[in-house]
């Protein structure tokens, strides 16, 4: 996340009195605020759309806003032919895809300054004594670049661009390269304080899972090109759950999915809206885990007859006397039978392999949570496959994790909440199972979640992700991405007739109030941080498309800060809060992965994709979140709670030069799995310029 090259390309002065005409009445601070939008009435539409009226004059005389300033010499993505991405050949597109992603994360990670005056990009490569000269065809203040085909610098004319396979190879060499001084560690890690365990780099792994991520995202694109319409009856929360084609993008494989074969792959992945029935197996209740605060009607209900429930009358007929249906993934299924442990589980009748059974359940965009349109109960099923960074088998730490807060939010704190953002909630974890060994340790891959499922009302509910994930669109040319975020923006802009820039910042600035704010609210007020990155986000949009409320999900996502121990404790205090869960973290470490979660994956993130699909000027978005969080951190009173509190993280986003930034590829080269040790080195995290304050 680079600030924009050269200073002459969007004065703060001049971007905050645009944003001042455009947006200064459009949200009115007042309690209670997130429910005004949520009846969509097209009369608000109309209403919002008379006070930016001499804005959207001048919006309209910026027919390049869009883009927002390119920088020297970059050229803006046209379309068409002219967009890597939309490549005929869906090989090809991915790997364009890929390499901007290897591209994106390096020149994030290391500091690499913008591109000259001709537009190019140049990635000195001294581990191989060259250097690659890359087109910029879109230069991003939040790190959101749009790249060209690289080339080797000097090499003849006519030579071929260098592919993603090339590419990765390249720079986990230049990783690995040995580092002498300030100029090997600012190389290499942006500010020269990198934070990871040494190790040395895993080159092949990494060429490895990118060609891996680059040949599923062919079949996605593939796919997608030929079905761009979501089947009829699809809700629109699985749909945007099924809208990844190009994953995360400053990850460098993000599509990576190491162990599943290609008939699998079909079924498994949401992106080819997959579909499948579950694994069972009996565990006996010797063996089992279980624990619930789910309650219907005020009435409790155990994990193991919401278990029941789900597999039906079909799979409990073949379950042994007194045993507990176990759901689990098939693929997890295969691979636990294999492990020794189990083998002796089940050669002593204490595991019984049921088989499959039951309705089909698709996968989310996380591929290991489940969920079935109608059912009240989604599943986070354990699932060793590595994909992005971790093995993903749940802990049994995050199983506990999740109760807890389930519990903390029963016990007040949600009605706290409630009175000053209603429209914003956490899903919920109330219930989960597991086994446990004959040494009474959990047994590993075993641990189901079993999560709430708010969406079956027909909620225009989607995780930020997927709403601003370019896709084939269904209508669109053949080839064209589009993403959903795109699409609302452009058809509220027609509807209303106003420029569509300015539609895209009141968009941001109701998405600010909806869901930023709540978030901040249960830090200050309560002292519980969220890993609101923009997959664990999920968006509700009222009838128009305006964002009207927001949800969390994750139970490995909640940060417990150690200074505020004692008033949590208070909120449970026969619970021994965070001890098995592992919740409580050092301040400061909170600090650095809200900052990084929240204010970068999330804030940032959604910024760059507004910019990268022309929809608004970065410069103008970054001004409206600088004055959000001068709003957030003067906040006194009834929004801060009672003794006034608030989150630190307004104040550090506002005042802090760098900003400690997860390193998904330094993270990747060096073999690290997020899930695996202290939360303080499970990740490489860098130094990055602060776009707020750049």
């Amino acid at each position: 996340m680079n600030a924009r090259s050269g200073s002459e390309g969007s004065p703060r002065g001049p971007v905050r009195k645009r944003l001042a005409r455009m947006m200064e009445p459009v949200v009115p601070r007042q309690n209670g605020r997130s429910a005004q939008y949520g009846a969509g009435a097209e009369a608000e539409a109309e209403a919002d759309a008379e006070v930016g009226a001499e804005a959207d004059a001048e919006a309209s005389a910026e027919p390049d806003v869009g883009m927002g300033p390119a920088p020297r010499g970059a050229r803006p993505v046209t379309g068409g032919a002219a967009d890597p991405l939309e490549h005929p050949d869906p090989v090809a597109a991915a790997g364009a895809a890929a390499t901007e992603n290897l591209l994106r994360c390096w020149v994030r990670e290391t500091g690499l300054p913008g591109p000259g005056e001709d537009g190019l990009l140049r990635v000195p490569l001294r581990a191989t004594d060259t250097a690659l000269s890359v087109p910029v065809l879109h230069w991003s203040a939040t790190g959101r670049h749009r790249f060209g085909p690289p080339r080797l610098e000097g090499a003849p004319e006519g030579t071929a661009p260098v592919d993603a396979a090339t590419l990765a190879a390249l720079i986990a060499r230049e990783a690995a390269r040995p580092c002498t001084g300030a100029e090997g560690a600012d190389e290499l890690s942006g500010s020269g304080d990198a934070s990871y365990p040494q190790r040395p780099p895993e080159t092949a792994e990494l060429v490895g899972r990118v060609t891996d991520s680059l040949q599923h995202t062919a079949e996605f694109l593939a796919d997608r090109r030929a079905h761009p319409e979501a089947p009829a009856g699809t809700p629109p929360f699985l749909d945007a759950e099924q809208a990844l084609m190009l994953g995360h993008p400053l990850h460098p494989a993000p599509k990576s999915r190491e162990g599943l074969s290609e008939s699998e792959a079909r079924s498994y992945a949401p992106e080819l809206r997959g579909s499948f029935a579950l694994h069972w197996m009996a565990a006996d209740p010797s063996v089992l885990a279980q624990d619930s605060g789910w309650t219907e009607r005020g009435r409790a209900v155990s994990a193991e007859k919401l278990a029941r429930r789900l597999a039906g009358e079909e799979v409990c007929a073949r379950l042994p006397q007194g045993a507990v249906p176990l759901p689990l993934h098939p693929w997890q299924a295969r691979e636990l039978l294999h492990r020794p442990t189990v083998a002796r589980l089940v050669d002593q009748g204490l595991l019984t392999d049921l088989g499959t059974g039951g309705d089909a359940w698709h996968p989310s965009s996380s591929v290991r949570t489940v969920l079935r349109p109608g059912s009240p109960v989604m599943l986070k099923l354990s699932l060793a496959l590595r994909i992005t960074n971790s093995r993903r088998e749940n802990l049994r730490k995050e199983a506990l994790r999740g109760l807890e807060v389930h519990r903390l939010l029963r016990g007040g704190l949600f009605a706290e909440w409630q009175a000053v953002h209603p429209g914003f909630d956490i899903v919920r974890d109330p219930a989960w199972l597991g086994v446990d060994g004959p040494d009474g340790e959990p047994l590993a891959g075993f641990d189901t979640v079993l999560r709430h499922n708010p969406f079956g009302g027909g909620e225009d509910a989607a995780c930020v992700a997927g709403l601003t994930s370019p896709r084939p669109w269904p209508g669109a040319p053949e080839g064209v991405l589009r993403s959903r975020l795109a699409d609302v923006v452009r058809k509220l802009a027609g509807r209303t007739g106003r420029p569509v820039a300015a539609v895209a910042a009141e968009w941001f600035l109701r998405y600010l109030e909806s869901v930023v704010r709540p978030v901040l609210w249960l830090d200050g007020h309560a002292g519980i941080a969220l890993e609101a990155h923009q997959q664990n986000t999920v968006v509700l949009l009222d009838s128009y498309g305006w964002p009207c409320g927001g949800r969390y999900r994750d139970n490995q996502g909640y940060y417990f800060r150690t200074s505020r121990r004692a008033e949590l404790e208070r909120r449970l205090p026969a619970a021994q809060l965070g001890v098995a869960s592992d919740s409580f973290v050092p301040d400061a470490v909170v600090d650095e992965r809200f900052a990084y979660y929240v204010g970068i994956n999330n804030v940032f993130g959604l910024i760059g994709s507004f910019g990268a699909e022309g929809l608004a000027d970065e410069e103008l978005l970054l001004a409206a979140f600088r004055r959000f969080l001068e709003a957030e951190a003067r906040a006194k009173g009834a929004d801060a709670g009672d003794e006034g509190r608030v989150s630190p993280l307004p104040a550090l986003l506002l005042e802090s030069p760098v900003l400690r930034c997860k390193a998904n590829l330094l993270t990747r080269v060096h073999g690290l799995d997020e899930l695996v040790g202290p939360v303080e080195t499970q990740s490489v995290y860098v130094s990055v310029p602060n776009p707020l304050v750049s």
